[in-house]
């Protein structure tokens, strides 16, 4: 089958990313892959939807280290490819990277994925769930029960009456934005750093105020779900915790954050019960939960990293798990001859 990873830019791509590595297990197990940015979707007068792709040979691959360095080199061609000689689109991008300097292009993936996905083409997460996931409001849509006590407003003096009735503090973030960026903690009302925090964020929308739990200080667990459940492979559950470096609040890797086992516990996967149905409603098909304690502080339904550092700790490929279910999609999709829609089969 031919897999397309549709992502920010080729040149932003490392060894690490958990993209590397789906695209290393899909050509060992012998298909074809290409890349897709913004800039690479063409609809043309007569309907028809062609990619501007960079396709890399069919080689297998013993690094991921090589793949990139063969992917940011001369090894790939540009090919114009029909979208419907494509199995599976991937969705890989992160909105929130092109926002601000590119935000023609934050939302490219949806718009073309929905096209795509008329023209038969499996896209993944779903585009028109995704389209509902643009920011962290989507957040809110899950139970209350599973969420850190939150509020959301551009107000200054909304927040600063939040943080009055949050002894422990609050978490400030923005509400469209991921990896760590702009995010504070907040002692007291009375932080003399307030003001200041609350002009350099706010300049990017609203803003999430959260109630901060101590476990944090701890770091929090990546726990993944695939198909609406969690993700196994070898008897070992996908998940680790992203321990903070000292001195920092955020524990994500690329902050300084570092990555430990863990044994996932009836908490965590109670967790991953409660959000299962709104996951599978909306055809997430790849999901990390990041988990404190008995609560959630956030839902990646973009491009969630880790399948990376699972592999180097427990010496189990998850990717290969990832890739034979998209296998399985691409079947059931040819035995029911189209029949079923995207958004179902996305967590099938």
């Amino acid at each position: 089958m031919r897999i397309a990873f549709f992502v920010n830019s080729i040149s932003g791509e490392t060894p690490n990313y958990s993209t590397t590595h789906l695209a290393l297990a899909a050509l060992n197990r012998g298909h074809n892959i290409c890349y897709v940015t913004p800039g690479d979707f063409v609809l043309r007068p007569d309907d028809t939807l062609v990619v501007r792709a960079l396709v890399l040979p069919s080689t297998k691959y013993k690094k991921a280290e090589t793949l990139h360095k063969d992917l940011q080199g001369d090894a790939p061609i540009i090919q114009t490819i029909d979208v419907t000689d494509i199995d599976i689109l991937l969705l890989r991008n992160d909105p929130s990277e092109d926002a601000a300097d590119r935000p023609w292009a934050a939302n490219v993936g949806t718009v073309f994925g929905r096209m795509a996905a008329a023209r038969g083409v499996i896209v993944l997460n779903d585009p028109d769930g995704l389209a509902q996931a643009q920011n962290k409001l989507y957040f809110q849509d899950f139970p209350a029960s599973v969420r850190p006590e939150t509020l959301i407003s551009k107000s200054i003096e909304e927040i600063r009456s939040f943080i009055y009735g949050q002894p422990k503090g609050v978490i400030l973030k923005p509400l469209q934005g991921s990896g760590g960026k702009n995010v504070f903690k907040i002692a007291s009302p009375k932080d003399s750093n307030l003001n200041q925090i609350f002009e350099a964020v706010s300049g990017e929308g609203y803003l999430i105020a959260q109630g901060f739990m101590p476990a944090a200080a701890e770091g929090d667990v990546r726990f993944f779900l695939m198909n609406g459940v969690p993700l196994q492979r070898d008897g070992r559950h996908a998940a680790f915790r992203r321990a903070p470096a000292k001195g920092e609040i955020r524990s994500n890797i690329h902050a300084g954050g570092s990555a430990e086992t863990i044994t996932v516990t009836d908490t965590m996967l109670a967790i991953a019960e409660t959000v299962r149905p709104k996951l599978v409603q909306d055809g997430m098909f790849l999901v990390g939960l990041d988990i404190v304690g008995d609560k959630l502080l956030e839902i990646n339904v973009f491009t969630p990293g880790g399948l990376s550092n699972l592999s180097q700790m427990y010496e189990t490929d998850f990717t290969l798990s990832v890739i034979e279910a998209l296998e399985n999609k691409v079947a059931i999709r040819a035995n029911y001859r189209g029949t079923i829609g995207n958004r179902q089969l996305a967590t099938l």
